[in-house]
């Protein structure tokens, strides 16, 4: 059993910080827009999550065609946690020992400790209500009274975080973080001390960090597929995400909105929102949010389309020759670079511009100013397909359900995406 030293999460900066000599200090991963795991930061290139045994499997067996587009697999650590005198909470991670590690393999996930006040003990009477709790549940998650609030001050991103809220304006107070991995990183802090006289160690995976090479990155997850649970549900939690998907574009579109940061050339922030956000939209809505996270506050970067477009089509190709692969629950990221050469460029233009005092108001002032710096510059953008706790093929851990052709789900969720960008490019050239 390992002791872990007590630090300050971020107290070394962004490389990864070691105690004891042998020991990496966690720190929550600040660009985490969706999913209810925690992302934690291993280090500069590297992320960590809590594992689960299906998931590392499937990791381990991945085709080699699909790698492209999925994180590569860094292996296993041991996660402990303790409280110092104050109360403040902190995560190391240890080179992972079988003998010595927490055996989370095979639990089913309604069996896992949660929360005291779990959206699932709400009172689900009807879908209006039942949104609102989860509304409420957000809100206690991020304001819940931790004594790691120290801690979490010290982490942070140079861009500030603004929240949209349900009437799509912009909430007053900035932050330094995705709120996203704030609500995600307490929760998981509960779940663990909750379970600390017992439980000392955990088992995390190691996967790339998707978004290092990016220097601001915009990150949208999309939960793909008509279906998001797996083999193994239980016919409550069947039900309730058949009914999410039914009351969502993941049924219409095979995808919908699971978290989204862009950033703003304009004013230099990150605008975010989040799943409850997305499960509320309309097809027109999916549309819409969409082209907000191609929109950097000035202009529709019209340049994203075509790599996007090429990237979609390269994993749709990939997916439809994996017979009997169901990636139910899986998410994917599109992630490009808020601010880059091209970008950057045009704000120098425009500071000229003004002490020219020349009209800057037209977005055409971009294209017209700087069409040869535009054509040359590549934007650089990446798709990746995240989350496969519930994902299955045949043979894998001698699953009984045995399902025939590519997952259709998930291809028609391409499509879908597909087309919506293709009409977008279209209308807007």
């Amino acid at each position: 059993m390992c002791v872990c030293q007590t630090m300050e999460v971020g107290k070394h900066g962004k490389n990864a910080s070691h105690t004891g000599g042998r020991g990496v200090l966690l720190e929550p991963f600040i660009h985490q827009v969706g999913g209810h795991s925690s992302m934690m930061r291993y280090d500069d290139h590297t992320v960590c999550k809590p594992l689960i045994t299906r998931e590392q499997r499937f990791y381990e067996s991945l085709p080699p065609e699909m790698k492209e587009f999925t994180p590569e697999y860094k292996g296993v650590v041991s996660v402990c946690f303790e409280g110092d005198s104050d109360g403040y909470i902190n995560l190391v991670a240890y080179p992972y020992v079988e003998s010595e590690a927490l055996e989370q393999e095979d639990v089913p996930e309604r069996d896992q400790p949660r929360r005291k006040h779990s959206r699932r003990s709400l009172n689900r009477s009807g879908s209006g209500s039942e949104h609102k709790e989860e509304r409420a549940g957000l809100a206690s998650d991020t304001s819940e009274s931790f004594q790691d609030t120290k801690s979490l001050k010290s982490w942070h991103s140079d861009v500030p975080f603004q929240m949209l809220d349900g009437n799509s304006s912009v909430s007053s107070e900035k932050i330094t973080f995705n709120p996203w991995s704030l609500r995600c990183h307490k929760q998981q802090l509960s779940r663990m001390r909750s379970e600390s006289k017992e439980r000392k160690l955990y088992k995390f995976l190691l996967l790339e960090n998707v978004v290092h090479h990016f220097k601001f990155p915009c990150v949208l997850d999309l939960k793909m597929g008509t279906r998001q649970h797996g083999d193994d549900a239980s016919e409550e939690k069947a039900a309730r995400q058949m009914k999410k998907c039914a009351q969502s574009t993941s049924s219409t579109l095979g995808v919908r909105v699971c978290g989204m940061q862009v950033y703003q050339l304009d004013t230099g922030h990150y605008l975010c929102r989040n799943k409850y956000y997305g499960r509320g939209l309309s097809i027109e809505g999916f549309r819409n949010a969409l082209y907000q996270y191609l929109h950097n506050g000035v202009e529709l970067r019209k340049d994203l389309f075509e790599p996007i477009l090429s990237k979609l089509q390269s994993l749709k190709s990939v997916l439809e020759r994996q017979a009997s692969y169901r990636f139910y629950s899986s998410s994917l990221l599109i992630i490009y670079d808020g601010k880059d050469n091209r970008s950057e460029t045009y704000m120098e233009r425009r500071a000229e511009m003004r002490l020219k005092q020349v009209d800057i108001s037209l977005p055409e002032s971009l294209q017209d100013a700087s069409s040869t710096e535009a054509v040359s510059f590549q934007p650089k953008v990446d798709v990746r397909m995240i989350d496969f706790a519930h994902s299955t093929f045949k043979g894998f851990r001698d699953d009984p359900t045995v399902h025939d052709g590519p997952d259709m789900g998930y291809v028609f969720g391409l499509e879908s995406l597909i087309n919506i960008m293709e009409q977008m490019r279209d209308e807007n050239q």
